[in-house]
């Protein structure tokens, strides 16, 4: 089992996977018994994905990977507590996957109730109410910059997400300093399966430029 080594090639290998799954030409690699018992002893996934946990974002479908590709993290609005920040760390210091992706979908609910909670004041009750004020501050970030739509809001809370990750773990900021490792927000679409670069430190990936 060989690891890819770059951030550049890891982040090449999830979108090639993707492209496949927007084609309907998927492979299902690394998804049979030879795999299964090759990935038995030890793990070396080539990204740490932390994503939205919406049922329509399954990472192994939509990128089209198999057991042993992909260390997986997902919550509501891929908000990240301490226990996130932490699942990261040890897919990128223990595992040593060369790229972390964020990724985010349009109608995403967790997104839609903070701006709804911010123009009605109605929050919701319970833990998810906890969930809605981690993406509050993207939403006023969005709406401090004249982004207003809700794709627009989307596009920031990813990148928000990103930034968060570099400002709180030294091990990922430290890891992009060298070049080991790269962290990209891709924004899905659910209609049609496309993931798209909206943020990304480490490496160039083609993210574009708001009008």
């Amino acid at each position: 089992m060989t690891q890819t080594q770059t951030p550049r090639d890891a982040f090449e290998l999830l979108m090639a996977g993707n492209q496949r799954f927007v084609s309907g030409t998927p492979e299902h690699p690394n998804q049979d018994a030879t795999r299964r018992t090759e990935t038995a002893p030890s793990q070396q996934p080539f990204a740490v994905l932390f994503g939205c946990s919406d049922s329509r974002l399954a990472a192994e479908i939509i990128f089209d990977r198999g057991l042993g590709d992909l260390f997986v993290v997902r919550t509501a609005g891929h908000v990240a507590g301490t226990e996130v920040l932490g699942s990261i760390e040890f897919g990128v210091s223990v595992l040593n996957a060369p790229l972390v992706v964020v990724l985010g979908h349009d109608s995403c609910g967790a997104v839609a109730a903070a701006s709804s909670a911010l123009e009605d004041g109605q929050t919701p009750g319970g833990f998810v109410r906890d969930v809605v004020e981690r993406v509050t501050p993207s939403v006023l970030a969005a709406r401090a910059a004249g982004r207003e739509t809700a794709e627009e809001i989307l596009d920031e809370h990813i990148e928000q997400t990103v930034d968060l990750l570099l400002e709180r773990s030294r091990v990922l900021a430290e890891r992009v300093a060298d070049g080991r490792l790269a962290v990209v927000g891709l924004s899905y679409r659910l209609a049609d399966g496309t993931a798209h670069p909206v943020a990304a430190r480490g490496i160039d990936a083609a993210v574009p430029t708001a009008s």
